[in-house]
């Protein structure tokens, strides 16, 4: 595809011989919007072009622009050896560099009648180049979306113009015309008048042409679209969060509810038995003491008034009462207790040796020791 860029004239200055020299940025990196008929995708409204640093500034690319010819206005064909001297006003040097992201070229113009129209105010110069366009869709370093990328850069010329790309001459063409839209070889477009339009973007009023206007709208409406979307996304996002956050606060309290039903065997086992040993020692120590219904700190205290009267817990903390709930229990451990005795000694009733004695003396026995 041929391309043009187009850039402001800067530094102009005459030689001493009338020739007219400058410097001019002619080409640049990153990503300029074309519209999509220009590029041959007459389906999307805006194709978003980028250049990458490693094309723009590769040493093929820098060298095309040396010694290439500078014309008024683009021609209607490339320029080659053949056709030069019909459009040449003058011609780039070979000091091509970089600046910052732009290709900067010297160039002079040698032709009066264009110097003239130079000083008059056709300041503009827009590069004409070949490139190879891939439609491919990634994003930049920096996070620039774009559809296709310039592969291949070639410089052709560099043409003086009224209008940079915001004028009729300064637009995409893929074959034939520099400076015309896609070309169809039956019904080539017929140049049009510019003409501008004031549109503002972020609050700032810019002047565009007709075009330029409905690819602005057409973005804009589809930021807000987007904005309007992430902003519903958003809303919909924190509903659903806070909808799941209750739901797993309920389940936490149901469970923690259920746990609290449930109490261990082993520490039930223990309850028992400790609330049983509390009583059979209580009962040791005052038979008569009731002990249904009551704590087991109130049992202690039940204990301690039957065995000392009130006046051993009057005003007394908790902790005095189980002391002496405690001194009570070690007394009537140390009390004998002629069931236990009994049971742990043997039982010998006398009616036994009654009736072993009438056993030997029917036998005609006597017991040893009789």
């Amino acid at each position: 595809m041929k391309f043009t860029d187009a850039v402001s004239i800067a530094g102009t200055r005459r030689r001493d011989d009338g020739y007219l020299v400058a410097d001019a940025r002619v080409a640049r990196t990153g990503v300029q919007l074309y519209a999509g008929y220009e590029v041959g995708k007459p389906e999307m409204a805006v194709v978003r072009v980028y250049r990458p640093d490693t094309e723009v500034f590769s040493r093929d690319t820098l060298a095309s622009f040396a010694h290439r010819p500078v014309t008024n206005d683009h021609p209607d064909e490339p320029i080659t050896a053949d056709n030069w001297k019909d459009h040449a006003v003058g011609n780039t040097s070979e000091e091509i560099a970089r600046d910052g992201a732009f290709i900067r070229v010297p160039l002079m113009v040698s032709d009066g009648a264009t110097i003239k129209l130079i000083e008059d105010g056709k300041r503009e110069l827009s590069a004409g180049y070949t490139c190879d366009l891939v439609f491919e869709a990634g994003q930049t370093a920096d996070g620039e979306a774009y559809d296709a990328v310039q592969k291949h850069i070639r410089a052709n010329h560099v043409a003086i113009v009224q209008r940079g790309r915001a004028g009729s001459e300064v637009r995409i063409g893929d074959a034939g015309k520099w400076g015309a839209a896609p070309i169809n070889d039956h019904h080539p477009e017929k140049d049009r008048k510019m003409t501008l339009k004031t549109v503002a973007v972020d609050g700032i009023p810019i002047e565009v042409t007709d075009q330029g206007a409905t690819v602005i709208a057409t973005l804009q409406s589809r930021l807000a679209d987007a904005t309007e979307k992430l902003a519903d996304a958003e809303t919909a996002h924190t509903a659903a969060i806070a909808a799941k956050d209750t739901e797993l606060a309920q389940k936490d309290a149901a469970l923690d509810a259920e746990k609290a039903k449930v109490l261990d065997a082993t520490a039930l086992d223990k309850l028992v038995q400790a609330r049983g040993d509390l009583i059979a020692t209580a009962k040791a120590i005052a038979a008569d003491v009731k002990t249904d219904g009551l704590s087991d700190a109130d049992i202690r205290k039940a204990v301690v008034v039957a065995k000392l009267g009130d006046a051993a817990v009057k005003d007394k903390a908790q902790a005095y009462v189980d002391a002496r709930f405690d001194i009570l229990a070690e007394d009537a451990a140390k009390i004998a207790d002629p069931v236990r005795d009994a049971l742990m000694s043997g039982v010998k009733p006398a009616a036994n040796d009654a009736w072993n004695d009438s056993v030997f003396a029917s036998a005609g026995v006597q017991k040893k020791g009789a």
